[in-house]
């Protein structure tokens, strides 16, 4: 007979006490529950390795996402992003019951929200490229979404409507500073940078780079172009051009343009490697 099947923790809602009801019979568990389905009730929500406001940040949750929750102990939520299937632990107070469905994400890196229609109003939220909301009014050049405030319309776009160009999103990050685990417009790492880009453009890919590298399309190293990613060991960069990389990085500790090749040699001389692959989403 076999033992239990081999699973990935970090997109696996199952530890040896409790597992998703959905897991069993597949992963081996004390008891199995089936999960509620909380939504992000903040601009952004840290998801992280242990139940503790100081745990590392795996990874961040944008407004009006979605969390699958399995258990509640001590202040957080242990459960699974519905985005993209990353499990770890976010604060319960960052989250709320289920509403209405999204009909609208914001479209720019970042925009606020105000108390009201105007913009000399309080603002009341700092969202972030792809935060998702439900728009129940509208006034003038305003629109307010549930559970926030007043939108200016033009910084957001239906829900189904994608971008074409991820790498004219990505670069609209420019600067940003590096965040370990981060996805938001004010800070975010080199994979959450990759799925910014795509998830603007209608394409929900996997967290980390070792993930992103098993998803996404392989392609011959002297047919890359514009719009293909490069994978390090751990790290990854979109391609500008042939010789051309956009990617956040630590060495700059944000999101920075640079020769590939100067690229290369540097990840490679401070012990990174080299190049693993390259890869067309």
């Amino acid at each position: 007979m076999s033992g239990p099947r081999p699973y990935d923790p970090r997109v696996t809602l199952a530890r040896p006490d409790l597992a998703d009801l959905d897991l069993q019979g597949l992963v081996a568990a004390e008891r199995y529950e089936a999960p509620t389905l909380r939504q992000v009730a903040v601009p952004t929500a840290a998801l992280r390795k242990a139940a503790h406001p100081m745990a590392e940040q795996w990874d961040q949750l944008l407004f009006g996402e979605l969390f699958n929750v399995l258990e509640v102990k001590d202040g957080f939520a242990w459960g699974q992003a519905a985005r993209d299937g990353y499990v770890g632990f976010v604060a319960e107070d960052d989250l709320a019951a289920r509403g209405a469905p999204a009909t609208h994400q914001v479209a720019v890196p970042r925009t606020y929200a105000f108390a009201e229609p105007d913009i000399k109003s309080r603002p009341v939220g700092l969202y972030s490229q792809n935060a998702l909301t439900a728009i129940e009014a509208a006034e003038g050049r305003f629109a307010r979404g549930e559970g926030t405030g007043w939108f200016v319309a033009a910084h957001l776009r239906p829900v189904g409507v994608a971008l074409a160009d991820p790498v004219a999103v990505a670069e609209g990050y420019l600067g940003a500073p590096y965040q370990w685990g981060g996805r938001e417009s004010l800070g975010l790492d080199c994979s959450g940078l990759v799925q910014q880009a795509l998830a603007a453009c209608g394409k929900a890919v996997p967290r980390d780079t070792d993930l992103q590298l098993a998803f996404f399309t392989p392609v011959a190293e002297a047919e890359r172009r514009r719009g293909d990613l490069v994978f390090w060991k751990g790290h990854v960069a979109l391609l500008l051009d042939a010789d051309t990389i956009l990617h956040a990085n630590a060495h700059h500790m944000a999101v920075a343009i640079e020769p590939l090749a100067e690229a290369v040699a540097r990840i490679e001389a401070a012990g990174g490697g080299g190049v693993t692959g390259w890869r067309r989403p």
